[in-house]
């Protein structure tokens, strides 16, 4: 297995995260959990995001392995914190950007990838001029802006979390205090970088920022602050929001008894009547029938 050591994005003493471990991953794993080379479980087209990133035939969404946040309801908790998933190098993840292509794929679409960033610039760069769709950056929202930077030349859509407005929830769910100074800052980032959304003539979002926020059950409260942040601090027209319900209990929440059930059509509506009240209205909501399990896609190392 290739091993990357970019100067200034580097496996070791990495700093690719705002963890900041600076463990040398060719010896030992910080927060995240992973090596020194990228690991992703499933690379497939992927019907289940945004109207205008999957299409009417999908997204070529490549799921990696491990994550910088540990949520405690993550749906994909499988490959975010019990680590399953494949080895692969930039040869083969170039490789699998070209396949999703050529099966039709509107996008490709990295999903927590941070990680790996060293490995996937690498990956990018050799299709460059080959691949010709936009790439998605599927991110939890706590990322670098340094990381983005480097990114921004390769990567046309931004797709982040903002998650939380406290950092008491943050710490709790996430066991990441400083989640929203962190987030915030590379949503920033990345809607300068991306500019203002770009759609071509199907509709389909081929450049711009879509800001995703799922609504927690018993904190609509911090939903709501969390959306009048954005409307107070983000450039108007930049950026599309999606409002999601699909909040579903998964058994490590039941640590959690507020939100150990499913959302409420009163949570999520008093949210969505805020997002109107603050004129957010350039974006997405989701029906509450998208809480379900089987929305998660089977992590079985298709297309790895």
């Amino acid at each position: 297995m290739t091993v990357h050591l970019n100067s200034d994005l580097s496996y070791r003493q990495c700093r690719l995260c705002p963890r900041n471990c600076g463990v040398d991953r060719l010896k030992n794993r910080g927060y995240c959990q992973s090596p020194a080379y990228a690991v992703a479980a499933r690379a497939a087209l992927h019907p289940w995001e945004e109207p205008c990133i999957s299409g009417d035939r999908g997204s070529g969404t490549v799921f990696f392995t491990g994550c910088t946040l540990r949520c405690c309801f993550c749906q994909n908790y499988k490959i975010s914190q019990e680590g399953f998933g494949k080895p692969i190098s930039s040869g083969r993840l170039s490789e699998i950007f070209l396949e999703l292509q050529e099966q039709g794929a509107h996008n490709i679409n990295l999903v927590t990838a941070a990680m790996y960033a060293p490995t996937v610039l690498e990956a990018l760069e050799a299709v460059r001029g080959k691949l010709t769709i936009p790439v998605v950056y599927n991110s939890g929202g706590y990322e670098k802006p340094e990381v983005i930077r480097k990114l921004e030349s390769y990567v046309s859509v931004w797709l982040p979390d903002l998650k939380y407005y406290s950092p008491e929830l943050a710490q709790k769910y996430s066991g990441a205090e400083d989640y929203f100074d962190r987030a915030s800052e590379a949503i920033r980032t990345m809607i300068e970088a991306a500019g203002p959304p770009v759609f071509d003539e199907n509709g389909l979002l081929i450049r711009g920022v879509i800001i995703r926020h799922m609504v927690l059950p018993s904190h609509r409260d911090d939903s709501i602050r969390l959306l009048k942040w954005i409307s107070d601090h983000l450039p108007k027209g930049g950026y599309l929001i999606s409002i999601m319900s699909q909040y579903t209990p998964f058994y490590h929440s039941a640590d959690y008894k507020e939100i150990s059930r499913r959302l409420t059509s009163f949570e999520y509506n008093r949210v969505i009547d805020a997002a109107i009240e603050l004129g957010l209205t350039e974006g997405f909501m989701q029906e509450k029938s998208s809480a379900k399990e089987e929305y998660t896609p089977p992590f079985e190392l298709e297309g790895i």
